[in-house]
């Protein structure tokens, strides 16, 4: 898969707001003297909704990151019209005309929405349509340029497994940095029965949009829709707050109006609405944003600024930009900062244009210059373009062939490749080089007039560009005639001193780049040219990479391994040895015991490569190999192992990766992001190792995880992730991911980031009900392909600025971001991610915690709260799980009382990370516990009030993980007494009662 990419105001707020609630509400006479959602529960009738709420305080300005698009997106921004949008439709997809149409409508729609939200700056101007050759050739659709499905903003494809049509953007970057792609449904497009649950189109795609460009995030939180608030009171997680309604529990499946529904009750162990509360809008608001929570209302219009921003809300918006308004990070971005405000509403309308995807037609671009000679570049490249011949470029693709130095020259025309062809054009590569210089235009000129000899019109065919030197000549001289011929040109770096402009070809073509060094351990030439996938060609059909590594081993040493063929792969496996010197010994062994020898395989002694193809679909399970050198010296020995797709019907396990950026100065932090996915759903569960290697030097291996901790958003995403610090040299870097599964964690889930989903909503207090969100059985979320494997090359990245010799300790740890709190035993039981001495890597030397009853003081003045002792805590490695039981000591605690904890982590210089998400506990209903005697370790320095109940709590001293059985006692005859106490009362009231019946003194 090809895809895989920050004011303190405050203001009064005054809102007549109304909406009866018609059931009778189930709650706790504690709750009381709670808030449904900010509003007081008065009696047991209804729920009065006029009220003036206090004083709101914004968040404090976070880090700054820079804006840019994603490396695939060729968006522009002109005057404040996006151009070139590229909206492309999946193979899979069955042909219907309506989606076409209604992509158009949506577009129309959004235009103008957007042109509200980003308050008259910028609209929708121009949108490519890609329509896949699956569909009927007409004449009128034009051949694509530089636009791909691989490469597209917005998709157009069929869920796997039919889990609903919820709009998603796949976005995991840190904040304002864009998402990856947005992917609608055809049904989305289609049912009209939607617009209930999502919203207009074009207010959904608005949604989406916002994502994808300006890297902010969603403000509701399907995992915690409620939270305690400042003024102690229970919120739905919204933004604005101001956005009313009422808090209700669905009681069947039943939808529409007259549903049965009942109020929400507390759940005990938390203070906050029990599982199942929803928060129904009312229908008619006095706010206009915001636009990440509920753009589906007809007055929301806007973006929550720093004015109305609730930086309270445990939301992805506040965790991932520092408490930042969504508008404050879009006014950031170079969108905005470039367009000013227009002086009338007076925009253009959308235009489209729809093209479609043809024959593949690639023509290999080689650099025979005299530094081609050295390394055994030649030799190396034999074996990666037989691989890309043979594997990667599929059947009935055109290929050419150019070769060029100070000049250039045409080996050979385009070509349809088939088998013979195959064997063909592996013999014209280039045995030698020349000693001539190099001159990058000249093979890129000609390799443009080879690609216009099949209709005239080199637009949308490909180019892979390979060269290992500086430019005699200037690169740049060529760019008008590049851009121009509206071809996709992808670079190949090989060694350390290739040309410096490759990126940018790569860049303004939207063309992949890859760097090679001259290690042959990495396997990193093969791996570049494994990784020219067609971006249109369907996932079925794609070749994926299973293995991929070397190793110099001395004489007779041997390079030892397994690859796991698992249930959605197996067709076409290639098995490809690659040698130094001589041909090692061979041994593979399928799970059935069958072995493969030297002699079930092909040698090519010239380009000093043997492969095995397996026939027809290769047996699932665990393949060994073996291979000896055989030789009287060291020789560096290779294995690569490709496969495609076992049934078109069934999408293979595929594995991606890339960086956040693809240049990057020193000491900046780089974050690594690989993907696990089958037909759009993520996998988690797997084990994921970034291999890092620099042009020169050694290669550095990095855990990535899932854990929603450090650089990764959320916790089993399919997404893995983690920072990269350690920079040795300036240069490129080359990056390539191995995933393992060997067991049965693994599993599907569903995207996170999805389109809220609406529930229902309020109308003169009439409650209507939609549909429940579909869902999908956790049996079909299982992999039942059995173990897998995969490698996956993802590109290069450049790096400036790094100082030679030892470098200082300038990072702090990353922030923890995931502190939680709950009761068990009557204690307090913390967990969180442990984070790093260097951001999320390495070990931070200590921990700094503390509690507050006053969530403002510990989120305003973290210092001047109570310290709590954790001199027996160490932290573990990044990454690790921490876990840390207490108990306030000596402390007079009241039912209802809340306790809020934050927490630091401080590294070997020092270095404090920011301080954590704000975690609580409710003490709720807890029975009294009996006071013990103890050294005071652990004391609050604020004073303690309730909410609730007077009865009070005295917990017992000392950090322990549960009761001792002397507790327990007293707190059984304690039970006992009061039972017996209230039993008494209840006989005395009953003896009153009826002495005043008999006197008619009372009623």
């Amino acid at each position: 898969m090809i895809r895989m990419l920050k004011e303190r105001t405050s203001m009064h707020r005054s809102s007549i707001k109304k909406a009866m609630l018609k059931m009778e509400p189930s709650t706790p006479p504690v709750a009381k003297h709670f808030a449904l959602s900010g509003h007081t529960v008065k009696d047991f009738k209804c729920i009065p909704l006029d009220h003036v709420p206090p004083l709101r305080r914004g968040g404090d300005r976070g880090k700054q990151h820079v804006m840019y698009t994603g490396e695939a997106s060729l968006v522009k921004v002109i005057n404040g019209g996006y151009e070139d949008i590229v909206i492309a439709i999946n193979p899979e997809v069955k042909e219907d005309i309506r989606i076409i149409e209604n992509i158009q409508n949506m577009v129309k729609e959004a235009t103008n929405y957007l042109f509200l939200a980003t308050r008259k700056r910028l609209f929708i101007k121009s949108v490519k349509i890609l329509l896949p050759s699956t569909w009927t050739q007409v004449n009128n659709y034009t051949k694509p340029t530089t636009e791909t499905y691989g490469t597209a903003d917005i998709i157009i494809a069929n869920p796997y497994l039919q889990y609903g049509d919820d709009p998603y953007t796949l976005q995991y970057g840190l904040c304002g940095e864009p998402g990856r792609y947005i992917h609608l449904t055809p049904n989305f497009l289609l049912d009209d029965n939607l617009l209930s649950v999502y919203g207009p189109r074009g207010r959904v795609f608005v949604h989406e949009w916002a994502h994808l460009r300006w890297g902010v995030y969603d403000e509701y939180n399907d995992d915690k829709p409620y939270y305690f608030a400042e003024n102690q009171k229970i919120e739905a997680t919204r933004c604005s707050v101001d956005i009313f309604g009422i808090n209700i529990i669905r009681t069947g499946q039943c939808y529409g109006v007259d549903c049965p529904t009942q109020a929400c009750s507390f759940d005990p162990n938390t203070g906050l609405y029990e599982e199942g509360c929803v928060f129904l809008h009312d229908k008619f608001q006095f706010v206009h944003s915001s636009i990440m929570h509920s753009q589906a209302q007809s007055l929301i219009t806007e973006f929550c600024d720093s004015s109305n921003h609730n930086t309270e809300a445990p939301n992805l918006q506040n965790r991932m930009c520092n408490f930042r308004s969504t508008w404050d990070v879009i006014m950031n971005s170079t969108d905005i900062s470039s367009t000013p405000p227009r002086t009338d509403t007076n925009i253009t309308a959308p235009t489209f244009s729809l093209s479609q995807y043809r024959d593949r037609v690639i023509t290999l671009v080689i650099d025979v210059s005299g530094s081609m000679s050295l390394n055994d570049r030649i030799e190396r490249l034999h074996q990666a373009v037989d691989i890309l011949l043979t594997e990667v470029v599929e059947t009935s693709a055109y290929v050419g062939i150019v070769q060029f130095s100070s000049s250039a020259s045409v080996i050979s025309s385009l070509e349809r490749i088939n088998e013979l062809q195959h064997e063909k054009l592996k013999s014209l590569v280039p045995n030698s080089a020349t000693e001539e210089g190099t001159n990058i235009c000249s093979g890129i000129l000609a390799a443009l007039e080879v690609n216009r000899r099949l209709d005239g019109s080199a637009s949308g065919t490909e180019i892979v560009l390979l060269t290992d030197g500086e430019d005699n000549y200037d690169t740049r001289l060529c760019f008008p005639n590049i851009i121009a011929s509206g071809a996709i040109i992808h670079v190949i770096a090989l060694g350390p001193y290739a040309e410096k402009e490759l990126e940018s070809i790569a860049e303004m073509t939207g063309g992949l780049q890859f760097a090679a060094s001259d290690n042959r351990n990495s396997n990193g030439l093969i791996d570049a040219f494994s990784g020219i996938i067609s971006a249109d060609e369907n996932v079925s059909q794609q070749t994926i990479q299973l293995e991929s590594k070397g190793e110099t081993l001395q004489p007779t040493a041997c390079l030892n391994g397994a690859v796991f063929i698992d249930g959605s792969v197996g067709n076409d496996t290639f098995f490809l040895i690659t040698w130094q010197t001589a041909v090692p010994s061979i041994n593979v062994q399928d799970p059935k015991g069958n072995t493969y020898d030297a002699l079930q395989f092909t040698t090519d002694v010239t380009s000093k490569l043997s492969r095995l193809q397996i026939p027809g679909t290769a047996e699932r399970g665990r393949w060994d190999y073996s291979f000896c050198n055989s030789f009287t010296s060291y020789q560096v020995i290779g294995i690569t192992v490709t496969t495609k797709a076992a049934d078109e019907n069934v999408p293979p396990i595929i594995a991606s990766c890339h960086m956040n950026t693809m240049t990057n100065n020193y000491p900046d932090p780089m974050v690594i992001y690989a993907s696990v996915s089958q037909g759009l759903l993520p996998v988690t569960g797997v084990k994921v190792v970034a291999i890092i290697e620099p042009e020169s030097g050694n290669s550095v291996s990095v855990d990535l995880l899932d854990n929603g901790a450090g650089a990764d958003i959320a916790k089993d995403d399919g997404i893995y992730s983690r920072y990269f610090t350690t920079f040795s040299t300036n240069g490129r870097y080359s990056l390539k991911v191995r995933a393992i599964s060997e067991d049965k964690k693994s599993r599907l889930t569903l995207p996170k980031s999805r389109v809220f989903y609406i529930p229902g909503f309020v109308d003169n207090g009439k409650i209507t009900l939609n549909p429940p969100r579909p869902t999908v059985n956790d049996d079909d979320l299982q992999i039942n392909f059995g173990a897998f494997s995969r490698t996956a090359p993802g590109g290069s990245f450049l790096v400036s600025n790094v100082p030679s010799g030892e470098q200082p300790d300038i990072l702090q740890p990353e922030k923890i971001s995931d502190l939680e709190a709950r009761l068990v035993n009557y204690r307090t039981v913390l967990s969180w991610t442990a984070t790093g001495d260097d951001l999320d890597q390495g070990q931070a030397s200590r921990y700094e915690l503390r509690m507050n009853t006053d969530i403002k003081k510990i989120k305003h003045s973290f210092d001047s709260s109570t310290l709590v002792n954790t001199d027996n805590l160490i932290p573990q490695p990044a990454g690790s799980r921490e876990t840390f039981t207490f108990a306030p000591q000596n402390m007079n605690i009241q039912n209802g009382t809340l306790l809020y904890f934050a927490i630091i982590a401080i590294d070997k210089v020092s270095l404090k990370s920011d301080m954590s998400n704000i975690a609580h506990v409710a003490f709720y209903n807890v029975p009294l516990l009996p006071t013990t005697s103890a050294p005071t370790t652990t004391s609050l320095s604020t004073t303690l009030t309730t909410t609730s109940l007077s009865t009070k709590l005295t917990m017992p001293a000392g950090n322990a993980s549960s009761n001792d059985s002397g507790g327990l006692n007293s707190l059984a005859i304690t039970l006992i007494i009061c039972s017996a106490a209230v039993l008494v009362c209840l006989i005395v009231c009953i003896i009153i009662c009826i002495t005043c019946q008999k006197k008619k003194v009372c009623c």
